[in-house]
């Protein structure tokens, strides 16, 4: 499965495909990379379009030539990472992405740099910074070639969307996904102490269709 991945920005708008039949460490992992880039001298709401567009041609052409159908696209659009421009990004996205068919899961920043971090072994408290995902990235897909940040994003923000795309899709199990993954994919909360002592609730991604993630696919 080739999953292609998303990290949003006005500036540096990154993007990177993650194949999942090629072992670790090999740079054929990493099919293909890129950002789109618009000048803050724009009038705002044609960076906008010009994003939008830039996206869903992107989105269509790699259907074609790599069979592209599933997709991550991380959201820094709540809570301490809210803004009112990233948002304004993240719908004009959003309406590309649905107009082109696939399927796609949203993660968090916070959560696409807990994978770089367990997988670089960082210690306990470390913060992830620009030249840490980038070296998780080079290091996964192969360390060739220079790599920017935003791709680097991208590349982890595919690679973790392609295991949950193939835990979606039965392709793998849940007893093979990692403690992380069960946390973020699958996670089931049961309250142990008051009113709610013995119920639970579903937390994990895979409980969370047209929240989470969307199969936009079946609107065709």
């Amino acid at each position: 499965m080739r999953v292609l991945g998303f990290d949003p920005s006005l500036t540096n708008f990154g993007w990177a495909i993650f194949d999942t039949d090629v072992p670790d460490g090999l740079a054929a992992r990493c099919v293909d990379r890129g950002r789109f880039q618009t000048s803050s001298r724009t009038l705002f709401i044609d960076r906008y379009i010009e994003m939008r567009e830039s996206v869903r041609e992107l989105v269509e052409r790699l259907g074609v030539t790599h069979g592209i159908t599933k997709l991550g696209l991380e959201y820094p659009v709540f809570k301490d990472l809210y803004s009112e421009g990233m948002y304004g990004l993240f719908l004009y996205v959003c309406e590309a992405l649905r107009q082109t068919h696939v399927d796609i899961v949203f993660f968090s920043p916070g959560q696409i740099k807990a994978h770089a971090h367990a997988f670089l072994q960082r210690p306990k408290g470390w913060k992830m910074d620009k030249p840490d995902m980038v070296e998780a990235a080079k290091m996964d897909s192969g360390g060739r070639g220079r790599w920017n940040h935003n791709e680097a994003d991208a590349y982890w923000v595919a690679r973790v969307s392609a295991r949950f795309w193939l835990l979606h899709t039965d392709a793998i199990q849940p007893a093979e996904l990692t403690p992380l993954e069960k946390k973020q994919f699958t996670d089931v909360h049961t309250f142990s102490r008051g009113a709610k002592a013995g119920t639970s609730i579903e937390k994990g991604i895979m409980y969370r269709e047209d929240e989470r993630f969307f199969l936009w696919s079946k609107e065709e």
